[in-house]
């Protein structure tokens, strides 16, 4: 049997997989309001916040870890099992969920999810190396992302409406259940990379690894990509500038996902079906801003462009939405108003977020793209778990502005360690 289009019933299945990451992950927050007044029925508002902070707080450390872990299990034993462990072990983390009863078992269920979770990205990155041409790296990345801004988009509607059915223990155990689920298309469909796939087409075959083998279109054998050593990959500065960047701009996301519901709840008063109405919103920028910066690099690229131009370009059209979006959050006025400007943010991150995770791919061979992505995704989770613990501290009253104004100063240091460290954007040599 053959298949035609493999390539896409695969990102297809990585960006379900990443949907209900987001599921899961945002059903905590959605679902804070009413764990709090049933776990913590006499603490204040503030109390609860510092609560949920640093549940949040382990969940991203424990991430930050897994990127690291993750990137070397997918380069060890490669993307078909490696995304067998990472989904299989977090959606069972999310089910046990329902079993939490305080501080020290929802922080043990939490970072187990955490670093299950974080396979989600390397094995993302190492998924799209393989099964795509590098003309359509950007474009298969953007589509992953995408994943994410419909998980945003599906979670918080979909589980606030569950509310009105189940208990927030039954939601965890539901929404858990639902990641093994996935496991039976990834496992029938993904059976071997393409070159050894019995459903790919010969021509797809070819399109994909006659795409794979320069991006200048300059002949070089698989033997001779640069895989260098952890030692090796550390002394080159492409290798910070990726590290630095991915570092600085991450925790801007983390903001928003973690905190949204947080912060409608305690600056609009929303409860639990207002956030359902209200929350998704910032979401629908994100998965516009995925689509149009993958697209955007990919014509760029179709009409002769260079790799280090296009990158340079999409990722400085993101960051230059962000910077006056996240300024203009200090006093968003309305809900309405708020949820937009939000969503202009998410826009210019997944705008920038997509090339940005795809410079490992650019820069080395497909052995040392897993373990790259994991260093630069626990350098994002250690910046954003610093962020996320702040917080509570600076936010204390109801006032977001200080961290929309970090947020802010993070997207010109990301552009900055881009411009400096990488400048030319291409695939790099062992150095003498």
């Amino acid at each position: 049997m053959k298949v035609k289009g493999l390539r896409w019933w695969v990102v297809g299945l990585i960006a379900l997989a990443t949907i209900i990451n987001y599921i899961d992950r945002q059903s905590l927050g959605v679902l804070w309001p009413e764990i709090a007044k049933d776990l913590y029925p006499n603490s204040s508002e503030d109390e609860r916040k510092e609560i949920y902070g640093l549940i949040s707080t382990l969940f991203i450390f424990s991430y930050a870890f897994g990127q690291a872990l993750f990137g070397k299990i997918f380069d060890w034993v490669g993307t078909r099992l490696g995304f067998v462990l990472s989904i299989g072990v977090w959606s069972i983390a999310t089910a046990f969920h329902a079993f939490a009863q305080g501080i020290l078992s929802f922080g043990i269920f939490r970072s187990i999810l955490g670093v299950a979770e974080a396979g989600n990205w390397p094995g993302a990155a190492k998924g799209n190396a393989e099964w795509f041409p590098s003309n359509e790296r950007a474009f298969a990345q953007g589509l992953f992302n995408s994943g994410a801004a419909i998980g945003g988009i599906i979670s918080i509607p979909l589980i606030a409406y569950l509310t009105v059915y189940f208990t927030w223990k039954a939601i965890f155990i539901i929404v858990g259940l639902i990641g093994l689920l996935w496991l039976i298309p990834w496992l029938l469909i993904v059976k071997a990379p393409p070159k050894y796939h019995a459903w790919i087409t010969e021509e797809e075959k070819q399109h994909i690894l006659s795409g794979q083998k320069n991006i200048k279109n300059i002949a070089v054998k698989e033997e001779q990509e640069y895989n260098p050593s952890v030692k090796q990959l550390l002394r080159h500065k492409e290798s910070w500038g990726v590290i630095i960047s991915s570092a600085v701009i991450d925790p801007i996301w983390w903001l928003f996902v973690i905190w949204i519901p947080i912060y409608l709840n305690e600056v609009y008063g929303m409860d639990v079906k207002s956030i359902g109405i209200y929350g998704w919103v910032p979401y629908v920028g994100a998965m516009f801003g995925a689509w149009f910066g993958g697209l955007l690099a990919q014509n760029r690229i179709k009409v002769g462009w260079t790799v280090n131009k296009t990158r340079k370009l999409v990722i400085s059209i993101g960051c230059l939405i962000m910077l006056p979006s996240l300024l203009a959050m200090a006093n968003p006025g309305e809900p309405v108003k708020a949820v937009l400007i939000m969503a202009v943010i998410l826009f210019g991150f997944q705008t920038a977020i997509g090339n940005i995770q795809t410079l490992p791919s650019d820069l080395f061979g497909k052995k040392t793209i897993g373990t790259l992505s994991g260093f630069a995704g626990t350098a994002a989770k250690l910046c954003a778990v610093g962020l996320t613990t702040l917080v509570p501290i600076l936010t204390s009253g109801g006032n977001y502005t200080p961290v929309f104004i970090i947020g802010a100063a993070f997207s010109i240091i990301a552009l900055l360690s881009l411009f400096i460290l990488c400048p030319n954007i291409e695939q790099l040599k062992p150095k003498n």
